[in-house]
């Protein structure tokens, strides 16, 4: 039968969408390109509560839990594809990259499967789609545009993803992402900060540079310290308050760019680097190129240069072949590292890397008791690291989505410099409400509170607000109320900050 002609209307025009989100910042940055595009193309984002026209599903390939989050919510869709045939579910990202027309072969409901480099292709694929009343399946193998070119509906207006590079040329045997994203293409420095500078224009105040390996940037034109001269340059634009980075590999970690980090004020005095394992037998097998003495030699110089730095961490448990003796390397490299946080993951058989043949895969009993030893230290040693924050001032970004529970605790929530998560009572320290509150405070201001209790994802201040400085950002978060455009749903992952690690999510960096 054929698709309702008001329903099925060319370039979108009319139709609801929903992007859901798997996987890391740069999948969060990618489906904010997906979302530009769309609307762009004539679609609005659904309401909330609401059944869209559209659900785009942009995907992650890093554990087998990523796989069976995508095929689950596939079979949840199929009953309602039968009931409206006019629905468009199209999967793209790095699952979609990897599995290619097979997606069709478990979920033939699916209209579309686009990859990491074709992101532009979606609005003619899915108007293909609805006119052939078929399927359509287009997999480059090389990027067509990069992503920072095309239009964007970005969910923060207070702060804002910039990548710099996509690719990575690097070999760890864990990892698939390489053989989905490609090599490493770098953008211009003029152009990153051509958009950096727009972005401030529209009231932006903090800016997060991605790369699959962000430090490793310049390799692709030739200069082994563009990273430094990157984020040297970001501390001339005038109204750009905070610059963070995600994330770098410790093998290109130079001493340029802890000195551009300490130098550059606005660069914010927090490093999220991936170490993976404490043992050097271990990071040899997952061909990572640095062993424990330089990566804590690399912490040491940061330290030393910055000694108020949080810097948090990944690390994956029960890689093949990790012995009891591996482990506690590994648990001795967290104890003399001192992590504010880490994302600790166990280790996901992946078909297509290395790692998935070695010998020696660990009973998942054993991993599991890894996995709970670790985190358990971790915590011990977050919640010391947030202790010595009691009673120091702390300058925040005030954010929207941060604080799950700030209805019911009256609370408010921000990122404080080394991106610390902080709740915190909206009111004077005398008590008095700060000129109402929530309504006076805004996402996007900045306030300043003294730290009263920790726990070892959060800080707590409920002393009141010592200052209060509405902001453009502010202002253009509360421009964004008055919208007639439907709220979507919220992208749930956020900054690499320090909050609760997640066993079975997907690895967050390289």
């Amino acid at each position: 039968m054929p698709n309702d002609p008001v329903r099925a209307a060319p370039d979108g025009l009319g139709r609801t969408y929903e992007v859901r989100t798997f996987g890391c910042q740069m999948n969060v940055h990618d489906s904010e390109r997906i979302s530009g595009l769309l609307d762009v193309s004539g679609y609005t984002p659904v309401a909330a509560g609401a059944v869209p026209d559209l659900i785009v599903f942009n995907t992650c390939a890093v554990r087998e839990n990523a796989d069976n989050k995508l095929y689950g919510s596939l079979a949840n869709l199929a009953p309602l594809k039968r009931a409206n045939p006019n629905l468009q579910i199209a999967v793209g990202g790095c699952l979609a990259q990897k599995d290619r027309g097979d997606i069709l072969g478990r979920a033939p409901w699916v209209d579309v499967v686009f990859g990491t480099h074709n992101l532009a292709s979606l609005p003619s694929l899915l108007d293909r789609a609805r006119f052939a009343e078929e399927a359509q399946v287009e997999i480059l193998e090389t990027l067509e545009t990069f992503p920072s070119s095309l239009p964007t509906r970005r969910d923060s207006a207070y702060a804002a993803w910039v990548a710099i590079s996509v690719g990575c040329n690097n070999t760890c045997t864990f990892c698939i992402v390489p053989a989905l994203r490609g090599k490493e293409t770098d953008r211009r420095p003029g152009e990153i900060l051509r958009e950096i500078t727009a972005l401030v224009g529209e009231g932006v105040l903090e800016i997060t540079l991605l790369g699959q390996n962000v430090n490793s940037y310049g390799v692709d034109f030739g200069d082994r310290l563009a990273f430094g001269k990157l984020l040297r340059a970001c501390g001339d634009i005038e109204g750009l308050e905070r610059v963070r980075f995600t994330s770098p590999h410790p093998a290109a970690f130079t001493g340029d760019v802890v000195d551009a980090m300490a130098s550059t004020a606005n660069v914010m005095p927090n490093l999220h680097m991936p170490l993976q394992s404490g043992s050097d037998r271990i990071l040899r097998l997952m061909r990572r190129s640095y062993r424990q003495e330089r990566y804590l030699s690399i912490i040491d110089h940061v330290r030393t240069a910055i000694p108020q730095a949080a810097i948090t961490t990944d690390i994956i448990v029960g890689f093949p072949g990790e012995t009891e003796r591996d482990f506690q390397d590994t648990l001795d490299v967290v104890r003399q590292a001192g992590f504010a946080g880490a994302y600790t993951f166990q280790y996901s058989k992946r078909p297509g890397t290395p790692a998935a043949d070695l010998a020696e895969q660990l009973p998942r009993e054993v991993i599991q008791e890894r996995y709970e030893r670790l985190v358990v230290l971790q915590d011990e040693i977050s919640l010391r690291e947030n202790q010595r924050q009691l009673g120091q001032t702390a300058a925040l970004l005030v954010s929207a989505d941060d604080g799950r529970k700030d209805e019911s605790t009256g609370r408010m929530s921000g990122r404080a410099e080394d991106n610390r998560l902080v709740h915190f009572r909206a009111t004077r320290p005398s008590g008095d409400a700060v000129q109402g509150a929530q309504k006076s405070i805004r996402p996007g201001d900045v306030v300043t509170v003294q730290i009263t209790d920790a726990a070892p994802h959060h800080l707590i201040a409920d002393g009141g607000v010592l200052t209060h400085r509405r902001t453009r950002a502010g202002d253009a978060w509360e421009g964004r109320l008055f919208r007639t455009a439907p709220k979507r749903p919220a992208i749930s992952l956020g900054l690499p900050g320090l909050g609760v690690p997640a066993p079975s999510g997907e690895s967050r960096s390289c």
